[in-house]
């Protein structure tokens, strides 16, 4: 069997399982939301790989993303989770993960969810660009600048411009799909 074409980023594991089932799937729910807006986070000055190999300690050592227990998170967690390979060990990305979490009950209490918030930042619906090649895609664009800004606003942190249009191709708010990869055409659909 022949292997579909990819956008050039997913040429080997783990990054080609994500490709193939994840990047690019629009997210609505808010704890898959915090997930990605952690895991793009901690990929600052980092490869993606790195990131998706200690994905499964980030889901263990942030509670499966529980907003409301990692908000409970205090000096000793911080201390036990800096000492904790399973992750990215940094201060200002381990600490930034308690101050998002907070940030996110915030929204609650304000009468929102991370959801809502992100999807009307990003235009409400997935906007299906068509990229020819990898090298064409932004690294920021007008529309994450706004979304960083709203965040930081609100409290969160490590929420930059391209962090948050990374968040954006991830959550498939945006298809950033080459327009020769095969998913392209699938995620351009929903």
């Amino acid at each position: 069997m022949t292997e579909p074409i990819r956008c050039a980023w997913a040429s080997a594991e783990p990054n080609t399982t994500y490709h193939d089932a994840e990047w690019g799937v629009p997210v609505r729910d808010e704890r898959g939301l915090f997930e990605l807006l952690t895991l793009e986070g901690a990929q600052a000055g980092l490869s993606w790989t790195t990131i998706l190999r200690k994905r499964d300690g980030y889901r263990r050592a942030f509670l499966g993303f529980d907003a409301e227990a990692v908000a409970r998170f205090g000096d000793a967690d911080v201390a036990r989770l800096l000492a904790d390979a399973a992750i990215v060990r940094h201060r200002g990305k381990i600490e930034s993960v308690v101050t998002n979490a907070r940030a996110v009950l915030g929204l609650r209490e304000a009468g929102t969810d991370l959801s809502a918030l992100l999807w009307a930042l990003a235009g409400g619906a997935p906007r299906v660009n068509r990229w020819r090649a990898t090298s064409e895609l932004p690294a920021k664009t007008p529309e994450s600048a706004a979304m960083s800004k709203a965040l930081l606003a609100r409290g969160f942190r490590f929420v930059g411009p391209t962090t948050c249009y990374a968040l954006m191709q991830a959550a498939g708010m945006v298809n950033d799909h080459t327009v020769d990869c095969f998913r392209h055409p699938e995620l351009a659909r929903r």
